[in-house]
């Protein structure tokens, strides 16, 4: 008996042990979205938010991770459900939208992809600090293609899941450490208010990479078509559960670094950093004389794997989901998600602008967290019409909680998204 089957009120043991061993097994491209979620989102954005407003922010943090939260799933759901892949469904709505998201998709996998293995390079200098940073960045860029070129899915699973862990561990510890510590404002301090037009490109900013760009759902569903060729077969009820458990993970994480930020640097009468590296830099340096040298070290590794982590799962997913909308504008989609020369020609043109514009990857990266926001209401229009296709089993379409949470989520995204339209260009 299928494990989508299983009567949980005259289940066997056998058979609720083997439900559990299914769930837990189908575990991987969720975990890899969490990897891909928690570089620039978490570490930079969610912090800074954090240090600069204090927790004023939780509740758009948690908004919008609830706003986005059908989109994602609507991925997961979907390739599931069909057997293929995101972009598929977009080539079956037209190859003008197939072509769209393939450009989208191929500046923001260059720009973000450097703008990652830039800052990891930065964090690097911590235990590697007489190292140049032209070694350093090569050689985040060697071990990510040797990962995902020798181990392929299995490798960028595996060592995804292993991080990912680790992170989560140091993160939560660091985070009770510091609100164990109390926050660092002194009494009487008046916190800035964000909910001011002058707020907006940062909350916008914000916003997008929260907690990531809708592409990661694209990413989502060719790692489900990788993990359903490994195993042979993933249900549409193990998917799900492997893509909320990651989901979910990564929305808590987010207010652990905001609470991070509000703790530990909030009201310290130091002025945040622009830069990710020299802000987390900052934060490190906030651990050391607050709670002891020996925490910052906590600090550190939490960064390290924060960022690596979303530097290995983007090299691999941007490649992925490049390579599967070109197959697909040609009318092909297969499980053959991967192709070697392509993830070296994505890495190598990254790795050229790290090299070349070291001075531009934050403009860059904010770019990109703006551009994501405002691309995110169509993307997510988008996998809501393939989630309700004729394509999609009735049994596996959305009910009518989930059809109504979606349809909010759209409000939502495409209001802010004309709010922050008419702000930036009409005002």
């Amino acid at each position: 008996m299928s494990s989508d089957n299983l009567s949980f009120g005259g289940a066997t043991a056998d058979s609720a042990d083997a439900g559990k061993s299914s769930k837990w097994s189908a575990l991987g491209p969720g975990i890899m979205v969490a990897a891909a979620a928690i570089g620039g989102s978490h570490i930079v954005a969610s912090t800074q938010a954090g240090a600069h407003y204090g927790w004023q922010l939780v509740g758009l943090v948690i908004l919008v991770n609830f706003f986005k939260y059908p989109f994602f799933q609507f991925g997961a759901r979907y390739t599931a459900a069909t057997g293929e892949s995101l972009m598929a469904g977009y080539g079956r709505l037209g190859k003008g939208w197939l072509s769209l998201f393939l450009v989208l998709n191929s500046f923001a996998g260059v720009v973000n992809i450097a703008a990652l293995m830039g800052l990891t390079a930065a964090l690097l200098t911590w235990v590697a600090p007489g190292v140049s940073s032209l070694v350093l960045v090569s050689s985040v860029a060697a071990i990510s293609l040797m990962i995902i070129l020798l181990g392929h899915y299995t490798w960028v699973d595996r060592v995804t899941k292993l991080i990912v862990v680790l992170l989560s561990v140091v993160t939560v510890l660091a985070a009770l450490l510091a609100f164990g510590q109390g926050a660092v404002a002194p009494a009487g301090f008046v916190s800035p208010n964000p909910w001011t037009i002058a707020s907006v490109g940062f909350l916008v900013a914000l916003m997008g990479w929260m907690p990531a760009p809708i592409e990661v759902s694209a990413m989502n569903s060719v790692w489900s078509m990788s993990k359903k060729k490994e195993r042979g077969h993933l249900s549409v009820k193990d998917a799900l559960f492997d893509m909320n458990i990651g989901y979910v993970g990564t929305a808590i994480l987010a207010l652990f670094f905001l609470g991070m930020g509000a703790t530990v640097l909030h009201g310290s009468g130091i002025e945040p950093a622009a830069s990710g590296a020299a802000f987390t830099k900052q934060l490190v340096s906030m651990y050391s004389s607050s709670i002891g040298g020996w925490s910052s070290w906590l600090i550190i590794i939490a960064a390290i794997c924060c960022i690596y982590s979303s530097t290995l799962t983007c090299i691999d997913g941007y490649s992925r989901t490049t390579y599967s909308a070109w197959l697909n504008l040609q009318q092909r989609d297969t499980d053959q998600t991967e192709k070697p020369l392509l993830i070296l020609v994505v890495t190598g043109l990254a790795l050229t602008v790290v090299l070349m514009f070291p001075g531009t990857m934050l403009s860059m990266l904010n770019f990109a967290m703006i551009a994501a926001f405002l691309t995110t209401p169509i993307f997510g229009w988008l996998n809501y019409r393939l989630i309700s296709s004729e394509q999609v089993p009735e049994e596996h379409r959305p009910g009518k909680v989930l059809n109504f949470w979606a349809q909010l989520g759209m409000v939502f995204l495409f209001g802010f998204a004309g709010f922050f339209v008419w702000w930036q260009w009409l005002m």
